[in-house]
């Protein structure tokens, strides 16, 4: 679909790029020629898929521990990215979390836990990135029509559209992330910077499907209630990105494109249908959450 050479001379953060979709992405930059900056709070899983990708691919991929909760944390990341290398030319706020939970039993912690990183998170990184392509731009005399643009994607979900019932703190956070994009998407223009935002339907990773799906097979549910009979297939969300990081169509910004197989149009793409589970199948989902957040946290240690 690209070229080879499709991203070549650009430099992309990507904001949770070890695993998951943003691994992906990250990947899929990188053949098309992209330098990659991947950051996320287990270092050692950064720094494993760091080498994966370049012995696969060459180029070049660095690697930050850092936690997106921290605002002083990514501006000391981003300074350190800019001196390090060539500047920044694009980011994918990707970091995330989430779980399903009747919105009742949710403690402010657990809230917290979802909105710091997908609502704080998001912004922090987005406006350190900014203010330094910002302040480039006026360094040399102002960004000018025709000149290279900076490119930022988002991912959010299709419910920012009608709502993310059992999952109210993502479904907040990522309405502010898809506001944000629209905002700054008009604030930034003039110093050539564009942004969009992707919301997938469910393509399957082993954080999302345990948090969001826990005891079903991955996709099952998407293969029941989808138009297409489908989950969503990983190279699908790198060829947007690729669209949306590439040059030729700058004109496109403040735009929130959702792929899922026109999902959300007709099911709300939600997790609606959960009101009718029973105190205990809320119990097993719980546990089943706990554990997978108990082995992330020992990775992280590790």
């Amino acid at each position: 679909m690209f070229r080879n050479d499709v991203l070549a001379g650009k430099r992309i953060l990507v904001t949770g790029g070890g695993t998951g979709l943003g691994r992906a992405m990250a990947e899929r930059f990188l053949q098309l020629g992209a330098d990659i900056v991947i950051c996320g709070r287990r270092k050692g899983v950064l720094d494993e898929t760091a080498a994966e990708m370049m012995k696969a691919h060459g180029g070049r991929v660095d690697t930050f521990g850092v936690d997106i909760r921290d605002a002083a944390a990514i501006d000391a990341m981003v300074d350190d990215i800019f001196a390090g290398g060539p500047p920044l030319t694009g980011l994918v706020n990707n970091a995330a979390g989430n779980f399903i939970s009747p919105t009742e039993a949710l403690s402010p912690r657990a809230f917290d836990a979802i909105a710091n990183i997908v609502f704080h998170g998001s912004f922090y990184v987005t406006n350190a990135v900014g203010k330094r392509w910002i302040a480039a731009a006026k360094a040399a005399g102002g960004w000018k029509p025709g000149d290279p643009m900076k490119s930022v994607i988002s991912v959010i979900v299709t419910w920012v559209e009608n709502g993310g019932p059992f999952v109210v703190p993502s479904a907040m956070s990522k309405a502010g992330v898809a506001t944000m994009t629209r905002s700054l998407a008009l604030e930034w223009a003039r110093y050539g910077v564009r942004l969009n935002a992707i919301g997938p339907g469910e393509i399957p990773t082993e954080g999302m499907s345990k948090r969001l799906n826990p005891g079903e097979a991955p996709g099952s549910r998407s293969a029941r209630i989808n138009p297409q009979g489908r989950c969503g297939e990983m190279s699908e969300l790198q060829n947007l990105a690729t669209f949306l990081m590439a040059d030729g169509c700058d004109w496109l910004s403040g735009q929130l494109l959702h792929m899922d197989g026109a999902s959300y149009l007709g099911t709300g793409g939600n997790f609606y249908a959960l009101r009718e589970w029973t105190d205990e199948q809320w119990a097993e989902a719980r546990a089943s959450i706990e554990a997978q957040n108990a082995k992330d946290r020992s990775q992280r240690t590790n």
